[in-house]
């Protein structure tokens, strides 16, 4: 068997290449948006594990995912300080460790069992990439519930390569990115009889992926749509009164929209309102004022209760009664809730004990009717979560509602990164997106992914637009999760079967063995240039 090209940077030079690609591939994130360095901080990464030990994929991988994610995430420390911070940025990078070392070996059989060049220029590459899309699936679903912010596609919200997250979705976005940026690799460090062909090959995939037309966006319909921005004290740590935060979202409300606007609905952020019209008779009378004086019902962002469990809510209030109700599914563990109390709470009593009160997740549908109009709605998180996307669209949503507070995140890039993902959410269902926050960013969206209108952060504004209701099924909501569970099962699967492969045949993986096979090389090499 042909063993993989004889490359691999020492280790000290691999950890400080890894650690450099953290901090290059955030920079393609928002807010610096540098989109092209997604490309650039993956090769980086792909390089450090090529040719590593099981120990030295660990090592480089636990460098890398911390340079990443200490940069990523550092808006988690605005109020709470360093432990969250560097707590959740090492869960993460103990799964990009788990993921290095799965690239690492991959780069180390395949080549072995299938040493031919669609083996090496084909199969290697996507099984890399599936390998990585599968590091993303497992963060993003564990523990309790995951982290799916951070992967590589959602650097690209504002690139040439964002409609594909209408045919391939997110996850697959991450697939293809990866996945050329494996087969340019193994272009440079392949062997010379390819040299004359390398440029052709990466040309022509670069074309192939451009080429791919936009997803033809379908309308039925339009609707006019008030979102309010009321830039109200709606920080955890804020000072406020009750009622605060209710009154910043009936003034930016009355100072933007008229009633001879006539509007379609009138969309109040995440915790838009503190008063419950269904148990504050306060709260009841502003509701009923606001969506009588408009003709129009009024979509806000609610804490209710049902017993003694607390629901982070989105209601549609209109007739003086709540329409329709969605509560949020995707809760953020030590942040709306904590899981295991009992267990966490010794390791930092202060932090646990700030969050007094656990949120219980919703089970409702994500679908509302306001009046004719069937939105989709997603509550801050919710817009991490690929399933609840897809169950929006393919329950009928014409418009998908997202509902945020930013405001524990101050001016941090959180803001500016929730709003990337939104984007993508608009370009993957085919959907207008009104994406509302207390404090900002505020945005309406297009189903194409183009800015309609925005609001600056920090100020109080009304975003007045008419959105073309979307209708009809992308190829990435009709696949659902196949398209990543495929990828990321081959890519497991290839790894596998190629160790089996390599036990079959009694080829050996040792250290001795591959300074055994780097010798062989360089012994013919010498011969072939003494001929």
């Amino acid at each position: 068997m042909r063993s993989e090209p004889d490359f691999r940077l020492p280790l000290w030079v691999a950890a400080i290449v890894a650690v450099g690609a953290g901090p290059v591939l955030d920079a393609a994130f928002p807010d610096r948006g540098v989109w092209p360095l997604a490309f650039v901080g993956v090769a980086l990464y792909l390089v450090s594990f090529l040719g590593r030990s099981v120990g030295g994929a660990i090592l480089v991988g636990i460098l890398g995912g911390l340079s990443f994610f200490l940069v990523h995430v550092e808006w988690t420390s605005l109020y709470l300080g360093a432990l969250p911070w560097v707590a959740l940025a090492t869960l993460e990078a103990l799964f990009f460790a788990a993921g290095a070392v799965a690239i690492a070996l991959a780069y180390r059989w395949v080549p072995r069992v299938w040493p031919t060049v669609p083996g090496r220029l084909v199969l290697l590459p996507v099984v890399v990439s599936g390998l990585w899309t599968a590091r993303e699936y497992a963060s993003g679903h564990w523990p309790y519930g995951g982290f799916s912010w951070g992967r590589v596609a959602e650097s690209q919200a504002e690139s040439p390569f964002a409609p594909l997250v209408a045919w391939v979705g997110i996850s697959g976005l991450t697939f293809l990115i990866v996945g050329f940026v494996a087969l340019v690799i193994q272009l440079v460090v392949e062997k010379p009889v390819l040299r004359s062909t390398r440029f052709l090959i990466g040309a022509t995939t670069i074309v192939a992926i451009l080429a791919v037309p936009a997803w033809p966006t379908r309308t039925d319909g339009t609707a006019k749509i008030a979102a309010v921005q009321g830039d109200g004290k709606a920080g955890y740590f804020d000072k406020r009164v009750y009622g605060d935060l209710t009154d910043a979202q009936v003034l930016a409300t009355t100072a933007g929209v008229s009633p001879s606007d006539d509007v379609d609905m009138i969309v109040w952020p995440e915790g838009g309102s503190d008063r419950d019209p269904t148990r504050d008779p306060y709260g009841r009378y502003v509701f009923d004022t606001l969506s009588n004086a408009y003709r129009a019902p009024l979509v806000s962002g609610v804490i209710t209760q049902r017993g003694s469990k607390v629901y982070n809510s989105s209601l549609v209030w209109q007739d003086g009664e709540v329409q329709a109700q969605y509560d949020k599914k995707h809760l953020v563990p030590f942040g709306e809730y904590v899981p295991d109390r009992s267990f966490w709470r010794p390791f930092a009593p202060s932090l646990v004990d700030l969050i007094a009160r656990d949120y219980t997740p919703g089970t409702r549908p994500t679908v509302l009717d306001i009046g004719k109009i069937r939105a989709g709605i997603s509550i801050c998180f919710d817009i991490v979560d690929d399933s609840l996307t897809t169950e929006a669209v393919r329950g009928g949503a014409q418009v998908i509602l997202a509902q945020t507070n930013n405001a524990d995140f101050g001016r941090t890039d959180e803001n500016s990164q929730q709003l990337a993902i939104a984007r993508l959410r608009a370009i993957e269902s085919s959907r207008p997106l009104v994406n509302i926050s207390t404090v900002g960013s505020s945005a309406v969206i297009a189903a194409d992914g183009s800015t309609i209108d925005s609001i600056p952060a920090y100020q109080p504004g009304t975003l007045l637009s008419t959105v073309k209701l979307g209708t009809g099924i992308t190829p990435a909501i009709a696949a659902g999760g196949a398209l990543e569970g495929l990828v990321s099962l081959f890519g497991v699967a290839a790894l596998v079967l190629a160790r089996v492969l390599l036990i079959g045949t009694g080829y050996g993986d040792t250290a001795q063995a591959r300074k055994r096979e780097r010798r062989s090389a360089r012994r013919a090499r010498r011969l072939g240039r003494a001929a």
